[in-house]
């Protein structure tokens, strides 16, 4: 099951004590502010976690796996995200 943003707010009520509404509250605030910062295509680094990474792909030619027929994918935004080594080698349990 993934985890979700009530889950972190839960999780943070938990290990600081303060309410669960301000919680939430916290996190849907972090979570603005990292859309926004993205949406402007500035990327967003946290220490020890990892960075995300706005990137524009270019135009380019595919197959319809279908039909075989050529088609253009047109251009489009995606975001990326890097895994800090800290991340990476906790989850390997290193």
């Amino acid at each position: 099951m993934p985890l979700t943003k009530i889950d972190i707010a839960e999780n943070l009520h938990a290990h600081i004590g303060i309410p669960k509404k301000e919680c939430l509250d916290v996190v849907e605030c972090l979570l603005e502010i990292m859309k926004d910062e993205l949406s402007s295509g500035t990327p967003v680094k946290i220490s020890g976690f990892g960075k995300w990474i706005v990137k524009s792909k270019r135009q380019r030619r595919g197959r319809n796996p279908q039909t075989g027929d050529e088609i253009t994918i047109p251009p489009k935004t995606v975001i990326t995200f890097q895994p800090s080594a800290v991340l990476r080698n906790a989850v390997n349990g290193k």
